[in-house]
This record gives structure tokens, C-alpha cells and sequence, in this order.
């Protein structure tokens, strides 16, 4: 095994902005390398967790997403606030459920992550900063998907129908 060299203390913001512009060059596994160097000497760095999470969500739709997402759901105790967590949940549930989609069949699992996502933002919209909207804009996302789907109408329409499945208990 290697022994992993550390970066700098005062390298850390540059190494944030890297490691985004590798998430925003659909290189998450680089952005995931550089956080884990960044956590290595400052385990606490909010902004390098947030940034691991959605490295990690960037791969949800590769064969071992499985993996990410167990890890994602790890991070999440980390971040210092309720509302990161519960939006960063919810971006979780959200991001899981789009990877897990195919517009040609039932999406049953992809339909209950959304709603888990949803109650995640209701819950982060709640708590959330008076200039922050950033919850009510992935609720509406979410809606939208569902809305733009039929097969995911279609399961909307048949939980909603089943008995004490109505639109205000969100699915676990």
C-alpha cells in the first residue's frame, strides 16, 4: 500500500476550487481524491465534505454506485448544520433516484427515493437561511421529474390510491 503524501494547510482553498472544477469536468473521482487529501489535515473542512458528497453522487449512475451511496449517507453526520444535512440528504435521495431511472419501464424505487428527497427539502426549507431557497428549487426539480414522466405519474397515482399512502405521509 502507498502511504498518501499530505498537502498543505494553506493549499486548501485552491485545492477546493480543483476539486470542483474536476466535478464540473465530470471527473468525480478526482474531486473525490483531492477532499479525501483536504480531510486528510482538516476533517472538519465543510466545504470539502459537501464537495465529496456530490463527487460521490456524480457516480451513482456507474455499476458500483451502490458503494457511493452508503458513503454519501456517511458523510452526512459530518456537516455541522441540520439544514446541510437535511439538504444534502435530500440532493442524495434526489440524485439516487435519477440514476436509478429508465424512462421505458416502471420506476417504483425511483419514485419513492424523489419523495424521500422532497420530505428532505420540505424539512430543509423549514430550517433554512430567509435568503436561501436552494430547497424549494430541488422540490420543485423533483416535482417536475415526477410530473415529466409517465411511468413515475403512474406510480404517484398508484400509491396515492393505496390506503394510508396519501400525499401528506412521505414514503420510507
Amino acid at each position: 500500500m502507498f502511504h498518501y503524501k499530505q498537502i498543505k494547510l494553506e493549499a486548501v482553498p485552491k485545492a477546493l476550487a480543483k476539486a470542483e472544477r474536476y466535478r464540473l469536468l465530470n471527473e468525480p473521482e478526482e474531486a473525490e481524491s483531492i477532499c479525501h487529501d483536504i480531510l486528510g489535515i482538516d476533517p472538519n473542512n465543510q466545504q470539502a465534505l459537501i464537495t465529496l458528497i456530490l463527487a460521490l453522487t456524480d457516480t451513482f449512475h456507474q455499476a458500483s454506485a451502490a458503494g457511493a451511496l452508503s458513503r454519501s449517507r456517511e458523510l452526512l453526520s459530518r456537516l455541522s448544520g441540520e439544514y446541510e444535512r437535511m439538504y444534502y440528504e435530500g440532493v442524495i435521495c434526489e440524485r439516487w433516484a435519477k440514476a436509478q431511472f429508465n424512462p421505458h419501464r416502471p420506476s417504483p424505487f425511483a419514485y419513492h427515493s424523489l419523495r424521500e428527497a422532497m420530505a428532505c427539502y420540505e424539512k430543509a426549507e423549514s430550517i433554512s437561511p430567509h435568503d436561501n431557497n436552494d430547497a424549494v428549487l430541488r422540490w420543485n426539480a423533483c416535482a417536475r421529474f415526477i410530473e415529466g414522466s409517465s411511468h413515475l405519474r403512474a406510480e404517484q397515482d398508484s400509491v396515492a390510491s393505496e390506503p394510508g399512502f396519501g400525499d401528506e405521509v412521505p414514503p420510507r
